[in-house]
């Protein structure tokens, strides 16, 4: 093949690629005429989590499928986790030993029914009990949308007070096994009025969260990225167009790939939120 062509057919097989998850899939195994959000993807792509959403959006669980050997996905069931509380916004780590989520269920050692962030570990033939992470990040307010990178720095949103805004988005850095105190993250991400649900890269190069309330606001929220600097700091945060509606867009995450932006969508209807997916590439076009 002459070489000329070789960069073109590159580019094709890039847009052209299926992805982990394709649309036709969660058209046909996930979404339906009622609420689905929140997906995650097992880095091996062989098995996925999502929540499904009632008319009250505090009744929330969810739910599990896998590949089978033949390619196709099963039809999804509700997690053995999950089903007995509000449990919600499932997040694989990057190597897929735990799994992130959020969660109203009761506490082992204090009252409340805020919301908070629990994990669960890998074991042989399934997964660990879920417990609770310690006050390093959860507070007597709601936590949710935990997202996390390769070294195990857990990224979330909190309600919480001595933030920016009236929601926001925290880092509590991972050492020595453990969490250190959140921070919230600085005016390059957060601002004045609503920044949650935020996708962190797993090598923490950009974040990808959803804002409310902003100038340039196309609907009743719209996903946002920003890259992390090299001093730790972000730059500000730009509109991703590409992907947002005059309604609500939100619970991003990427495939484990890299090449597929996976979020949840109102466009349908205020009622029935649906996941969608976007070619990653399209959106390196504006950045």
């Amino acid at each position: 093949m002459n070489s000329k062509f070789l960069p073109n057919l590159l580019i094709l097989v890039l847009v052209v690629a299926e992805p982990i998850l394709s649309q036709q899939v969660l058209d046909k195994q996930i979404n339906t005429n009622g609420y689905e959000r929140d997906l995650t993807i097992s880095p091996d792509g062989k098995e996925a989590f999502f929540t499904r959403q009632g008319d009250d959006w505090k009744k929330q669980t969810i739910y599990q499928l896998h590949k089978k050997p033949d390619g196709s996905w099963s039809d999804p069931m509700v997690a053995p986790f999950s089903g007995k509380y509000r449990d919600l916004e499932p997040f694989f780590s990057p190597d897929g030993n735990r799994l992130f989520f959020a969660s109203g269920r009761p506490k082992p050692n204090r009252e409340g029914d805020d919301v908070d962030i629990w994990m669960m570990e890998k074991k042989q033939g399934g997964w660990g009990e879920p417990r609770i992470l310690g006050a390093s990040v959860n507070s007597e307010k709601d936590e949710y949308y935990p997202s996390v990178t390769r070294s195990g720095h857990l990224y979330f949103t909190s309600e919480r007070t001595g933030g920016v805004g009236k929601e926001d988005i925290y880092r509590a850095e991972y050492r020595n096994g453990d969490w250190l105190p959140a921070l919230v993250l600085d005016t390059g991400v957060n601002g004045l009025t609503y920044e949650f649900n935020a996708y962190i890269a797993p090598d923490e190069s950009y974040l990808i969260f959803t804002s409310y309330g902003r100038p340039d606001d196309t609907g009743r929220g719209d996903l946002y990225m920003s890259r992390r600097k090299t001093d730790g700091s972000w730059e500000k945060a730009i509109n991703l167009k590409a992907a947002n509606s005059d309604q609500l867009d939100y619970c991003p995450t990427v495939s484990p790939d890299g090449k597929t932006l996976y979020f949840t969508s109102e466009k349908m209807g205020k009622k029935n939120g649906n996941i969608f997916m976007l070619p990653f590439e399209t959106l390196k076009f504006q950045l």
